[in-house]
This record gives structure tokens, C-alpha cells and sequence, in this order.
């Protein structure tokens, strides 16, 4: 901490060697021993010890100061420009004016200066003029000097950009055409709201980008918003940051990283013994402090070996453990105030574009509430819970398996993509894979003991998740563990008792909802359950989704002995209403499953559950279906309403929840995807999160199918299964 200066008069009158520093001041020099007494004589002497502020960028400025003896350091932000010793000079810019100082000065060591204030400058023409003369002309000398060596700085860092082709480029903006200047800023063209909601970023030729990009080049211009799925990840990405920079700012000594991403918020991970909702509360104030302040944003282009060396520096390990195997010889990095990040995409202008936010204690520490996301999160007029208040309820991201599965990646040494990358490098990928499906295994027998331990009770096990959570091999593995229990489950899925498609309930578009309890035919299924418990033999329901008809009667013939469990697969699983009337709620045991324990990037950006459900589905759909990865991505956001609305809201009324991530599967799914992204063109809506996508799994390394074994969870969507689907 450096301390407030306090500037004390330490001598009056003039010093021999006060001269003799002076006049080796680039502004003072080829004076005469008297002009420079004459200026001396002007000055005031101040005496600072070791760590003071001497000024601070930032603040008002009404002095300039010579230094006589010691040495400081002069810093903009985080960075150090230079050190400054006896017969050096700085604060110069207040000659001028009332400007804010665009530098911090700390002193290295106790120190003497002499300072000149801004209206004794100004009256100097009048008292001396020849001297007045001589001193202007050295200040402009020294500006301009400055100027040149900035300028000769930043044209070394950009050497091999090649200069603009040209000075104007064509921008296609919806349906206007705009002849612009190269370098305008791409905010400017776009209006601050769409779609009814804030503006956050931009997609040129379907690429995100920051707000305050440069247009160099002809592009195809689109606002993305907060109602849209890229849009709302700028704004989470930023919302991170700023709560890093507030998090160093009250606590530089606590590890805080973001642990996982809500559709309304951020998990934040607090490690350590600390009184978690003080901290909260501290940082929650540091990071509205900044929101008010309107903090800078920036994304910064550094060489590998810059960052890393940097980051290094930062305790950050694990940002820099992804760069080892880097083939570009630059990185994005993120940054607010001091605090630095692996640049991962496009970043909000500034901290008061973030609104309202909240924190509150979860599970694995903090969890940050974003408002103005709860405003405009997709179909949140019909949810019946928001997913952050879910999730606080029920965690899946602090879930018990998910902290197991933490605790062993981090004994073999993987705690991030970086240090998972470097296992695969050392060889470990069979035992990295062993243990990761022999984890799976181990818990799906503990869910499978949990329901035998009431079988006096249970009768009835449900099991819901959201797109692409693996629920169909979790099920088979779960038949096998009931049988070892002695358990016979009987399956019923739910996707058989849809009414006719004509009978379809609309959403508010017109459009059916196949995903709304009402798309069930709950009086058949309820009917059939409560036969199948009585001990009747039922010939159940099969629906064609060719032709959009439900056969009552269509389905297979089961009956239930003593012992017999019967398990329900689908969406509404959770759902109490789904049961209403047929039994209790204690006869039913409910299965939420979900990927939701994904490595972390560094301590801003984590993998994001969806975002792997989302590649998962990518791969089965073109590899096993022949469905293109452009159509797959155009649907996402319709399914993803479906589960806001009919999966996260009844989390809580889970029994237990399977965390179906594998810490390997983003390297072997890599293999496929990596293809099936790339054919998706450039002109099409979808390319904005192929693009994003391909940036995602192109950090880690990639793992050959062959190496999965044939129960894997991941084989349901690679193909080659153990089990018959």
C-alpha cells in the first residue's frame, strides 16, 4: 500500500548541488548559474519517503517537480514506463492546464524534489522573461520529443500490419449500405437498443465483436443484444471481469474464479477458510463501485511469450498453461483496471453497461446475480422459477458428485484445460480415461444403492435432463446397477404419450410446443401408471412422429411384479404435476442429469455446460443423422427456451443429480466437430456460434475415438455403442 503524500518543506534557500541537478535538467540546460538561482528561487522543496504517491494517475494536477535525489518510478496503469532519477523531471502537462495526470509517480526511495506550481510558471514571463523564453521553448522541445518517440513505439509494435489499402470501406447495415472512414468504430453505426433490448456487441460477417472494434475492411454489420444467445455471453464475460478486478481490489490475497454460468448469473468460486458472505458483500460493493465508475474494458494483443511470462508473474498458472501449445505467436488478453484474463471473445465497452447486479452464497462460494439478464432471458415470462434461484435451491455446479469429480481430476494434476492438455501431451489420456468413466460407473451405483435403500417405498424412478445430457446411456447403465441390486426396472418413456399433433397446445407464436406438459396426454399416462402399479398387465402408448398420431394402444405390453420399479425418461420428468393424483411423492425418486463440472480456461472463462451439450448434439445429429451442424445450432435456441421453462424450474425437487461431463470428451468430440463446424457457411445466421465454438475446442488437445470405451456415455452421440438404442 503506498501512502498519501504529504509534502513537508525541508530547506529554504539556495544549495550549490541543487544547482548543479538542476542544470542537468534537459529543460534548465545552458543556463547561467544566476538564471538558474532565479528559478530555484521559484520553487518549493518537498521531502517524501519510501512508497509515496508523489501523483496519481488520475487526479487533478497543479504541479510539475524536479527531482534533486532519491529515485521513483513512473507507471501508467499496471504497466512501468520508466525510472527517474536526480535531474529528471515529470508533471509537466499541469504547466498547461487543469488536466488529470495521465501517470502514477511512486517513490522508490526517500526523496527530495522541487516543485513548480502552474502560476508561478505563468508569471515567470512577466518576472524573467529571457528565462520564461528559454524554459517554454525546452517544454515544447521535450513534448515533441515525447511525441516522436511514442509514435516511433507503437509503429515498431504494428511493423508488420500493413498499412489501410484504403481510407473509406462499404458497410452493410439490414437493408442500408454506408460508405464510412476506415477505422470508425463499430458502435457508432449501430443503434444502443434491438429487439427490444441494450445492445452489446456486434457481429461483422457474422463474427462477435467489441462494441469499440475498428472497421478496417467491408463487413456486413449486426447488433447483437441482450436477447440474444452471443450477446448475453459478452455481457457475461464482462460482468466476470469486473467482479475479478472488485474481488483484487478488497481481498488481492483470496483465489476467486468464476466456477460455472447461469442463463441469469455467474457461480463464483471462493477458495479458502473466509467467511464467504462478508467477502460477498465486499466484493459486491468494490464491483457496483466500479459499475458507477464506469470502468474501462479492454482486450489487449500480447506475444505468447509476454503473457505468459506476465501471467506468470499473476499467479495465474493455469491462463498460462494454455498457451504452452499455442501455434499463434499472439494472444488476446482481457483486462479491467489490473486485473488480467485470457481474452476468450469480445468484451463490453465499460463496468456501467452491467447495470444492476447482486451476490448472494451458493454452494461453491458466490453467486452473482445479473439483472438486467433476468430482464430480458428468453421465454422468462414462463418460467416458473428463474435458474439462478433454482440453482441456489439445488446446485447442479456445487452438486456432491461435481465436487468429487473435482477433488480426483485435481490429484492426477488437471485443474484446468491448460493442465489437462499437458497430462495429454505426458501420455495419460488411457488413465485420464479409466478413471473418468470408472467415476461415472461409481456414482450410477450409488444412485442405483440410494433407490434400492428405499424400496419399501420407492416404486417409481423419473429421469429428466436437458438436451444432450446423456440421459439415455445414464438409463442403461442404471438398469444394469437396479439388476445387480435386484431391482427390475420397467421403462415407460414419455415421448410416447404425446397427443396427436393437431392436438398440440401453440406457445406464444403460434407455433406447437411439443416441450409443455400440456403436448402430454397426462389422463392415458396416468391411467396406465396407476394399472401398472395395481399390478395389471397394460399394453402402453406409442406415437409416430412421422405421421404425428398417438397409438393408445401401440406400445409394448408390460406388467409389474413384486420388486419392480417403473422408470419414466423425459422432459417433465422433475415435474411433480406429472404423478399429481396417481402417488405420493415419496414413492417417486427423480434423476436430474446434466453435464455440469467442465474445466475452466483460467479463472474468467469456464467451458459452459450448454455450450458442450450443444457440441455433443452437433456431432450426433451430422454424424449419426445426417442433420447439418447450421440447422442443429438454429434450433438451439428454441430448446433452450424448452428447458428454462420445464427442466431448471423443478430442480429442486431432484433426488440426485448425475453429472454426465467427461473431463476428455471436448478432445475426442473435437475430431468430429471440428469438420462439421467448418461446413457451416459463412452467409448463414449460425456461423456467429460455429465460429465461437471452433475457437472453444480448438484449445484443447485432440483424442482419437478408438480410445473410448464401448459403455461410454460419449458414445451416444459418436456412435459405436455397448448398449442397443
Amino acid at each position: 500500500m503506498t501512502a498519501s503524500i504529504t509534502p513537508l518543506p525541508l530547506v529554504y534557500g539556495k544549495r550549490l548541488d541543487d544547482l548543479d541537478v538542476l542544470g542537468r535538467s534537459r529543460l534548465l540546460r545552458g543556463l547561467g548559474v544566476r538564471e538558474l538561482g532565479a528559478f530555484l528561487d521559484l520553487l518549493d522543496q518537498v521531502a517524501l519517503p519510501h512508497g509515496t504517491s508523489v501523483i496519481r494517475e488520475g487526479d487533478a494536477g497543479e504541479y510539475m517537480y524536479f527531482v534533486l535525489e532519491g529515485k521513483a518510478r513512473l507507471c501508467r496503469g499496471p504497466m512501468e514506463l520508466r525510472s527517474i532519477g536526480p535531474g529528471d523531471h515529470f508533471g509537466e502537462l499541469a504547466m498547461l492546464d487543469e488536466r488529470p495526470r495521465p501517470v502514477t509517480v511512486e517513490a522508490d526511495t526517500t526523496m527530495r524534489l522541487a516543485r513548480l506550481s502552474r502560476s508561478r510558471y505563468r508569471a515567470l514571463a512577466t518576472s524573467h522573461p529571457r528565462l520564461a523564453l528559454h524554459f517554454t521553448q525546452a517544454l515544447a522541445a521535450a513534448l515533441g520529443d515525447e511525441v516522436i518517440a511514442a509514435t516511433d513505439s507503437v509503429g515498431l509494435l504494428v511493423h508488420q500490419r500493413s498499412a489501410p489499402r484504403r481510407l473509406q470501406v462499404r458497410v452493410r447495415r439490414g437493408a442500408d449500405e454506408l460508405i464510412v472512414a476506415t477505422g470508425t468504430v463499430v458502435g457508432s453505426l449501430l443503434p444502443r437498443e434491438h429487439d427490444g433490448a441494450p445492445v452489446v456487441g456486434a457481429a461483422s460477417n457474422k463474427r462477435p465483436v467489441s462494441l469499440e472494434s475498428a472497421i478496417v475492411a467491408d463487413c456486413q454489420l449486426e447488433p447483437l443484444s441482450l436477447a440474444s444467445p452471443n450477446g448475453r455471453e459478452i455481457y457475461s464475460r464482462s460482468a466476470g471481469l469486473v467482479l475479478l478486478e472488485a474481488a483484487r481490489r478488497v481481498a488481492p490475497a483470496l483465489d476467486v474464479r468464476l466456477a460455472g454460468t447461469l442463463e441469469n448469473g455467474l457461480v463464483v468460486e471462493v477458495v479458502g477458510d473466509v467467511d464467504v458472505v462478508r467477502v460477498g458483500q465486499a466484493i459486491l460493493g468494490a464491483m457496483r463501485r466500479l459499475i458507477v465508475e464506469d470502468a474501462p474494458l479492454r482486450e489487449e494483443i500480447w506475444s505468447i511469450d509476454e503473457a505468459r511470462a506476465e501471467l506468470g508473474e499473476r499467479r495465474a498458472a493455469d491462463a498460462a498453461a494454455l498457451l504452452a501449445n499455442r501455434r499463434e505467436s499472439t494472444v488476446a488478453l482481457a483486462t479491467c483496471g489490473e486485473t488480467l484474463a485470457l481474452g476468450m471473445g469480445p468484451l463490453l465497452p465499460r463496468a456501467g453497461y452491467l447495470g444492476t447486479v447482486e451476490i448472494e452464497p451458493h454452494a461453491r462460494g458466490l453467486l452473482l446475480r445479473l439483472r438486467d439478464l433476468d430482464r430480458y432471458m428468453p421465454a422468462a415470462s414462463g418460467a416458473r422459477m428463474d435458474p439462478a434461484a433454482a440453482e441456489a435451491m439445488a446446485p447442479r455446479h456445487g452438486s456432491e458428485m461435481a465436487s468429487a469429480a473435482r477433488r480426483w481430476l485435481a490429484g492426477l494434476g488437471v485443474t484446468s484445460v491448460g493442465t489437462f492438455d499437458e497430462q495429454c501431451v505426458r501420455g495419460r489420456v488411457p488413465e485420464l480415461i479409466r478413471v473418468a468413466e470408472g467415476f461415472h460407473e461409481k456414482w450410477i451405483g450409488r444412485i442405483a444403492d440410494a433407490i434400492s435403500s428405499r424400496a419399501d417405498t420407492v416404486r417409481i424412478i423419473t429421469v429428466a435432463g436437458p438436451s444432450s445430457s446423456g440421459k439415455t446411456t445414464f438409463i442403461k447403465r442404471l438398469v444394469v446397477q437396479l439388476l445387480v441390486d435386484g431391482r427390475r426396472p420397467l421403462a415407460l418413456s414419455l415421448d410416447d404419450y404425446y397427443v396427436d399433433r393437431e392436438r398440440t397446445v401453440r406457445d406464444e407464436s403460434g407455433e406447437y410446443d411439443f416441450e409443455a406438459l400440456e403436448a402430454i396426454d397426462l389422463s392415458l399416462l396416468r391411467d396406465h401408471v396407476l394399472r401398472l402399479l395395481a399390478g395389471e398387465a397394460v399394453t402402453t402408448a406409442r406415437y409416430d412422429f412421422v405421421r404425428g398420431k398417438s397409438d393408445r394402444a401401440g406400445g409394448a405390453s408390460l406388467a409389474m411384479r413384486d420388486g419392480d420399479v417403473l422408470l419414466l425418461e423425459g422432459i417433465h420428468g422433475l415435474n411433480p404435476a406429472l404423478l399429481d393424483g396417481v402417488v405420493s411423492p415419496d414413492r417417486v425418486f427423480r434423476i436430474f442429469v446434466q453435464p455440469s463440472n467442465t474445466l475452466a480456461f483460467d479463472r474468467l472463462g469456464a467451458l459452459a455446460p450448454e455450450d458442450v451439450r450443444l457440441i455433443r448434439r452437433i456431432v450426433r445429429d451430422r454424424h449419426q443423422r445426417e442433420y447439418s451442424a447450421a440447422d442443429t445450432i438454429a434450433r438451439w435456441p428454441s430448446v433452450r427456451r424448452g428447458e428454462l421453462v420445464h427442466i431448471y424450474p423443478f430442480l429442486p425437487h431432484a433426488d440426485a443429480v448425475f453429472d454426465s461431463s467427461l473431463v476428455y470428451e471436448l478432445s475426442v468430440l473435437k475430431t468430429y466437430a471440428e469438420r462439421y463446424l467448418l461446413e457451416v457457411p459463412a452467409s448463414h445466421p449460425s456461423f456467429t456460434t460455429a465460429h465461437r465454438l471452433r475457437r472453444l475446442i480448438d484449445q484443447f488437445v485432440a483424442i482419437h475415438p478408438d480410445h473410448v470405451p464401448p459403455t461410454s456415455l460419449i458414445r451416444e452421440f459418436i456412435g459405436g455403442s455397448g448398449f442397443e438404442y
